[in-house]
């Protein structure tokens, strides 16, 4: 019996136009993420694995095939209600922070509530308890600039969470950070998910990121295992890969 939370990729055609090029990304694609579990996915540059969180978030469409998160399909789903779907289900978690800079860390969280019926009282209250969850109370309310890197992600974890999602997807999330900052929250992210219950799937270069994790795909050797051939055009996927930084925070988050 599927869970509530679980992540189904059915047969996932993605392609891309590139010029006169029609650059595959994935061809007949298959994965399913149980609820609860951390899923780390590794490869080299090229294999799609961005367009992978992409497609489970809602931020992009398979060309072909479904995409299924509790049995519900939201490839299909009206825009409007795709934008409600994944600000109740998704939180994302990026390499960079995409804080707001004009809005204290307490106005960064509170942000993505305004998609809900709270009233102003009862964000405040669910921003708090965000930033309590990350050890950032103290900081509720300094700016970006006046925060460390590790502090700004933190903050950045606490906004994700802030709705209390099924499912926190997570770009590189560590990447700009020092090892020791970087450990921090991948064990914040852990514990997010022991504790919390939250279904995280990780994009990540890190060998030491993904050892948080309670499963590693490489994705390369996936992909082959599945009898899939690999784009032949992966320095040009390289070049088109969906970018999310000039995606709403309010309508992603």
């Amino acid at each position: 019996m599927q869970n509530t939370n679980d992540i189904i990729l059915k047969a996932i055609n993605k392609s891309y136009q590139k010029g006169d090029n029609t650059v595959v990304v994935h061809d007949d694609f298959n994965l399913t993420i149980k609820s609860g579990e951390f899923v780390a996915l590794m490869g080299p540059s090229g294999l799609g694995k961005s367009t992978l969180l992409h497609l489970m978030g809602g931020l992009d469409q398979p060309t072909q095939g479904e995409v299924l998160i509790g049995g519900q399909r939201i490839d299909n789903l009206p825009q409007k209600k795709l934008t409600q779907w994944r600000a109740e289900n998704i939180g994302f978690i990026f390499q960079s922070h995409h804080l707001l800079p004009v809005l204290t860390a307490q106005g960064n969280v509170e942000l993505p509530l305004a998609l809900t019926p709270l009233n102003r009282k009862q964000r405040k209250q669910h921003a708090s308890m965000a930033l309590q969850l990350v050890s950032m109370s103290e900081r509720a309310d300094h700016y970006p600039k006046e925060l460390s890197g590790g502090q700004e992600q933190r903050v950045a974890i606490a906004r994700a969470i802030v709705s209390d999602p099924k499912i926190l997807l997570c770009d590189e999330p560590t990447g700009n950070l020092d090892r020791k900052t970087a450990d921090e929250i991948l064990a914040l992210l852990a514990k997010l998910n022991s504790d919390s219950g939250k279904t995280i799937v990780m994009v990540t270069h890190d060998h030491k990121a993904a050892e948080y994790a309670s499963r590693v795909i490489n994705l390369e050797s996936y992909i082959l295992s599945q009898n899939n051939s690999l784009s032949k055009n992966e320095e040009l996927l390289q070049n088109i890969e969906p970018e999310v930084d000039d995606i709403s925070i309010g309508a992603s988050s």
